[in-house]
């Protein structure tokens, strides 16, 4: 049965490429997803496959069901891009000014398309049912997980696998990890409320700019002070604005930024250690402020049996060179949504770009990858959603 799949997903291994740059040239950002949600869709009923869209939003999940009765397997690709400037010199750059594919989603979507197609022409010989979720707005809080869960592309499933094509690391490479493998992230936003007024006379200011600044000091303490060593965080002042003339001293001032956890606990802490630390800055200054700390996505938490399951599939892989645990991410992703519902794992796939010494990390205007990871990526799924039934 893995023969015949892996012989059908070679043979379409084309057609993967040729769906992966077409998206490429035409990304769309989050919640705006329109048109790649039609192309998903329009894909599975050219080829007769159950389809539906608009679930939770510009979601698409398709259904294949097998003759035997069998597990509810869902694989997962998300679809939306980044609003960022392609730089590459690439035959599929893309075609929107702005707005790319730099994070690998639009091979995420050519591999989940392929292996549908693939399955689908081996019903008579599978077992269960198989659902292909297409997610939207993975890239941008809160996310397309949470409403297409809500909108019930998860009912009667029993498992759910998914993997990142990851541009730092070899083609042939699989990565996985037990328990916590990607981290919680969050966002916050500090205003500072000063008296601004002449740069001549600080004496009659309440400079927001000092304020600010020794705020950003002060929130360096936290990791180091606060959180038990043995435990991951960060908390990142990504931005401060504060735009004045140059004789002007400011009244206000934002600072903007993020933090990452794997532990709830912690996440809780810093929450709450920020703010204490805000309200004692401003308080020493005689200033005001506003703190609106956002939530973003949960740390993605592997199940145990599913991660195992999922290494022992990848060793029948024969592409695969290098199957290793890997460290932590502190890479936020909404898969995590998935995995509080239904058992799982998510896995990287390496996708390392034979022509980059380096490789372009994700999110970068030159991000590429080795599409022949895409081929690694729908045998290791296929695999894995054949042989669930076995376990």
């Amino acid at each position: 049965m893995l023969n015949k799949l892996f012989n059908k997903l070679e043979g379409y291994y084309e057609e993967m490429v040729s769906i992966r740059r077409y998206l490429h040239q035409h990304p769309e950002l989050s919640f705006q997803e329109y048109e790649t949600a039609k192309f998903i869709q329009s894909y599975y009923e050219k080829i007769n496959i159950e389809v539906k869209g608009n679930v939770g939003g510009n979601g698409v999940v398709a259904k294949i069901y097998g003759k035997k009765s069998g597990k509810t397997v869902a694989l997962r690709a998300d679809f939306d891009a980044l609003p960022i400037q392609d730089e590459k010199n690439v035959p599929y750059k893309s075609l929107v000014p702005g707005v790319m594919h730099a994070c690998g989603h639009d091979g995420h979507t050519a591999t989940l398309l392929v292996l549908a197609k693939a399955l689908n022409e081996l019903s008579e010989e599978l077992e269960g049912t198989y659902v292909f979720i297409h997610q939207h707005a993975e890239e941008y809080a809160p996310g397309g997980a949470a409403p297409m869960i809500e909108d019930g592309c998860l009912e009667g499933v029993d498992v759910i696998f998914g993997t990142h094509l990851w541009s730092s690391e070899p083609t042939g490479t699989i990565q996985y990890r037990t328990g916590p493998i990607m981290a919680a992230a969050d966002r916050f936003e500090i205003e500072i409320q000063g008296q601004g007024g002449h740069g001549a006379q600080p004496h009659k200011t309440k400079d927001a700019i000092v304020t600010a600044s020794q705020l950003v000091l002060n929130l360096q303490q936290i990791v180091s002070r606060k959180v038990n060593p043995v435990e991951a965080a960060v908390v990142t002042v990504a931005s401060f604005t504060a735009e004045n003339a140059f004789n002007v001293i400011a009244d206000k001032a934002k600072l903007v930024g993020t933090v990452r956890t794997f532990n709830e606990g912690i996440r809780q802490l810093i929450e709450e250690e920020i703010e204490r630390i805000i309200h004692g800055t401003c308080y020493s200054a005689n200033s005001t402020y506003k703190y609106d700390f956002v939530r973003g996505y949960p740390a993605v938490i592997n199940h145990e049996r599913e991660t195992e399951f999922l290494i022992s599939c990848a060793k029948d892989v024969s592409e695969v060179k290098t199957i290793e645990e890997t460290e932590p991410q502190m890479g936020g992703e909404d898969f995590a949504y998935y995995l509080q519902k239904v058992p799982g794992t998510f896995f990287y796939t390496g996708a390392k770009p034979v022509r980059d010494d380096d490789g372009y990390p994700h999110h970068h205007p030159k991000f590429d990858i080795d599409e022949k990871a895409m081929l690694i990526a729908a045998k290791t799924l296929g695999t894995a959603a054949i042989r669930i039934h076995k376990e």
